[in-house]
């Protein structure tokens, strides 16, 4: 018999007795997995204690297990607020200017993950398979192993992983790549941070990598394997035309007057491009003066991480940009930009979705960015509407029928928004169809049935491994020719030296 799953995040929001668990999320994503085994979820409560109780809460809804813990407000500021936030947080977005490295914060995050892995030895069964979930939760598999813990453990990484160079600038590097070594297998969201992973892990440990994205280290196997995370497409698509209907939605609607929407919603993170983005509606409007009061943009961007001083910044800054623009631009019927700095409820945001002309997606760096999904999967797709999306969000590996934009240049995304508003109707279904049917392949309990196949060895063990995943360790080593092999850490070798030879190369022998 199948032994549990057990989920390890940084946040488990625990559903009241009666109701379903939580509309998005892991919730989502899990939802299915649980259905099928039963098991259990550990983390972090959400809740700030002065002196947390040293225990662990439990409840139990449906056939999942919820097991919490509180932070101690030490622990909160040291751990998540700053090491995950401050410092983890910008570099794998790439934003180095932004890192805030302090060493107290770092023991910290590695004290918070050993007492998470203390609590979680004592709840464990020997046949349970483990699933780690993000960066918050780097070092839990290696301090899982270090108190004896032979269970199967994955670990993936929801947000963008760079490469060496980037990753690097991180003190304490080294020690971040082999806690991933505790890891039977590492999952990223696209083959970019695939490769992303494979330099790092070469560079940064000395290791040489087998063609498959597999190394060895004291007697198991590591995968490193891209996993693109998927929604729930149909069922985002039935809420999106019930919404549509709504009071909510009805208002927006009647409220524009007949004029076009571009939409744009996400967390409140210097991460978003929502700057660039103002800036590029801005430019629209200067360039072609014919959109003025024929179009309007309207920006969701929820508050977040508040005690983080970058976030107080980018709101500031966002606030004054959507004022020069309304000052510069509005009549006193049309407000060109409407922000609204708060949270809206999913189901409102679906009809909000179908209701857009354009969905502007347009991140600086983003490990997949759903809010693109879920724009597609919320058009009528008779009359669809268009997605402007930042090539640098992973999104973008799988939706190249998008108006493809690199969110530094104002006007090129300003030329974007033009094309989205005039393009002909035959086009847009064109695009919206193919980008459709792609989402309806990989919803998000493949996603996760795909990581857990492989995690346990459900996956056909002598199949091919995928092209882009020999390409990517063929692009690492490209990257970093010189590499001599740690005395103490990993053996493996470089299956192939050519391109054809990565192609074809049998996945090594399975367990």
């Amino acid at each position: 018999m199948m032994g549990r799953l057990v989920i390890v995040s940084n946040r488990v929001a625990v559903p009241r007795r009666g109701e379903a668990a939580a509309a998005g999320g892991l919730a989502v994503a899990l939802k299915d997995a649980f259905s099928n085994r039963g098991g259990l979820w550990f983390g972090w409560s959400g809740t700030v204690s002065p002196e947390p109780p040293d225990v662990v809460r439990h409840a139990r809804r449906a056939k999942v297990d919820y097991a919490v813990i509180d932070l101690s407000q030490a622990a909160y500021d040291g751990f998540y607020a700053g090491y995950a936030n401050s410092a983890l947080w910008p570099m794998f977005h790439f934003r180095l200017g932004l890192l805030s490295y302090d060493r107290d914060q770092a023991e910290c995050y590695r004290a918070v993950n050993r007492r998470y892995a203390e609590k979680l030895m004592g709840m464990l069964r020997p046949d349970d398979t483990i699933w780690v979930h993000d960066y918050q939760m780097i070092p839990l598999g290696a301090e899982l192993r270090a108190l004896g813990s032979r269970h199967r453990i994955g670990y993936f990484h929801h947000i963008p992983f760079p490469p060496w160079a980037v990753f690097s600038a991180m003190p304490g590097a080294e020690d971040l790549i082999r806690d991933l070594l505790a890891y039977d297998l590492v999952g990223v969201q696209t083959h970019r941070d695939l490769a992303g992973l494979v330099d790092c892990m070469a560079q940064g440990t000395g290791m040489k990598m087998r063609a498959g994205g597999e190394v060895r280290f004291r007697g198991r196997r590591i995968r490193l394997r891209a996993f693109p995370i998927g929604i729930a497409t149909d069922e985002f698509a039935d809420v999106a035309a019930r919404s549509a209907d709504a009071p909510e939605a009805q208002r927006l609607v009647a409220s524009l007057a007949g004029r076009a929407l571009i939409i744009g919603a996400e967390r409140l993170d210097y991460t978003k491009g929502l700057p660039e983005r103002l800036k590029a509606f801005g430019a629209l409007l200067n360039r072609f003066p014919e959109y003025r009061s024929k179009v309007t943009y309207l920006q969701v961007a929820a508050r977040s991480r508040e005690d983080v001083e970058s976030y107080k910044d980018l709101k500031r800054e966002i606030e004054h940009l959507a004022g020069c623009i309304n000052g510069e631009h509005a009549d006193a019927d049309w407000t060109p930009v409407r922000y609204v700095g708060r949270a809206v409820p999913r189901d409102t945001l679906a009809g909000y979705y179908r209701a857009a002309q354009v969905g502007l997606v347009t991140p600086l760096r983003d490990g997949m960015n759903l809010v693109a999904k879920e724009y597609v999967a919320a058009q009528d797709t008779e009359n669809p509407g268009v997605l402007v999306l930042s090539r640098f969000a992973g999104a973008s590996e799988e939706m190249p029928e998008a108006l493809t934009v690199n969110p530094l240049d104002a006007v090129g995304m300003a030329e974007a928004m033009k094309a989205a508003l005039e393009m002909p109707l035959e086009e847009r279904r064109e695009r919206h169809g193919t980008m459709l049917r792609r989402l309806r392949e990989n919803t998000v309990g493949g996603w996760a049935k795909s990581f857990l196949d492989v995690l346990e060895g459900h996956d056909a063990a002598e199949a091919p491994p995928s092209r882009a995943a020999a390409l990517a360790v063929f692009q690492a080593r490209l990257m970093s020719r010189s590499i001599s092999t740690s005395s103490d850490s990993v053996s493996g070798e470089m299956v192939g030296s050519q391109v054809a030879d990565l192609s074809t190369a049998r996945a090594s022998r399975a367990r």
